[in-house]
């Protein structure tokens, strides 16, 4: 983990953000109220199951959630002093890509067959940055350099189909900073690579962060991905943040059950351990009905009577950045520490 004390303001505070789907089921509630901030040069990671409401929330702050049949029903996404959803499509336009990156989770399908590589690096310089295609074609190859993709001149006049998964995966980070972004979201990257391949985006990731200094987004399933490179997590479930907090504490001190149940779920290195994998029983839950008691409830071996009755408040514990500007926040009536509901529950 490269920590990274924040500075005075964030360039990204999400306040009470709800997206919704309208479906022939019914409304499926997807993002139900949350809010979080990112600091300049800090790695923010959000994780939890499919269906959590991850990928939605990081789609929703670009308005990237196709309308209809989704709808921003509520909430505010303030970037360096703008609030994203109010701005119109050729001001938000101007913002992806330029101001904001998106590396999408399949590099098999996020880049355009019919065009070269260099065509689709030198699109966003040419559109955002106003270079001539001289220019952008030099870029463009720096960018590949950057990105650790050999030969960079050569490959530029190559098609996606030429490059393997990983080496595609460089090429949409390479897209991503191409106008030197403020921001960069990473949506599961290297979900569709393989192990060999995960660990050097991984490593590429750390090496761009020190080179860069930018503020990332990474959002994955993957507890393990997050321990080695976040400041921050934000664990999500049923459309809710339920757990919030540095990776110190959120690893070496869980407060919320779904994050231990997951933590509970990576397997171990530790020779000695002979005890098999913890599954987490039962199904996600239906986000058809908006939430009015805890999701977890159903899943969770502390739920008690409250806990069906009543969606948990943010409670802060003890922990966090030395200056306080980091809490460890839990959505929660159960209090894991003390064994007992917490005092206002």
């Amino acid at each position: 983990m490269d920590s990274v004390t924040p500075s005075t303001a964030p360039i990204l505070e999400v306040t009470d953000l709800r997206t919704v789907f309208g479906t022939r089921e019914g409304t499926v509630h997807a993002v139900n109220g949350v809010s979080f901030h990112l600091h300049e040069g800090e790695l923010l990671g959000i994780v939890g199951e499919s269906g959590s409401g991850k990928s939605v929330t990081v789609m929703s702050l670009l308005k990237l959630v196709p309308m209809p049949p989704a709808e921003i029903v509520s909430g505010r996404v303030m970037f360096n002093g703008r609030d994203l959803l109010k701005l119109g499509s050729s001001d938000l336009r101007r913002v992806r890509g330029g101001e904001i990156g998106f590396v999408f989770q399949d590099p098999m399908t996020s880049l355009n067959p019919v065009f070269t590589v260099g065509y689709q690096l030198m699109e966003p310089l040419q559109k955002h940055l106003g270079l001539s295609k001289a220019e952008a074609r030099k870029r463009a190859a720096a960018l590949l350099d950057l990105v650790g993709i050999p030969s960079a001149v050569d490959r530029l006049d190559d098609y996606p189909h030429q490059f393997s998964g990983g080496m595609r995966q460089r090429v949409m980070i390479a897209i991503a900073l191409s106008c030197d972004p403020k921001l960069l979201i990473a949506d599961e990257p290297t979900t569709a690579l393989d192990v060999t391949i995960q660990a050097q985006i991984l490593e590429l990731v750390r090496k761009l962060r020190q080179e860069l200094g930018m503020a990332m987004i990474w959002i994955t399933h993957d507890l393990g991905v997050v321990a080695g490179i976040a400041d921050r997590v934000i664990v999500m479930y049923g459309g809710l943040l339920v757990e919030h907090a540095s990776v110190r504490d959120l690893y070496g001190n869980p407060q919320h059950p779904y994050t231990r149940a997951l933590l509970e779920t990576l397997p171990s290195l530790d020779s000695t351990r002979s005890k098999r994998l913890k599954t987490i029983f039962g199904q996600p839950p239906s986000l058809v009905a908006e939430p009015t008691s805890c999701p977890f409830a159903p899943r969770c071996q502390f739920a008690f009577d409250r806990c069906w009755k009543e969606n948990p408040s943010i409670h802060t514990t003890n922990g966090g950045w030395a200056d306080g500007r980091v809490s460890h926040d839990v959505a929660c009536w159960w209090d894991i520490d003390q064994g007992a509901p917490r005092d206002d529950g």
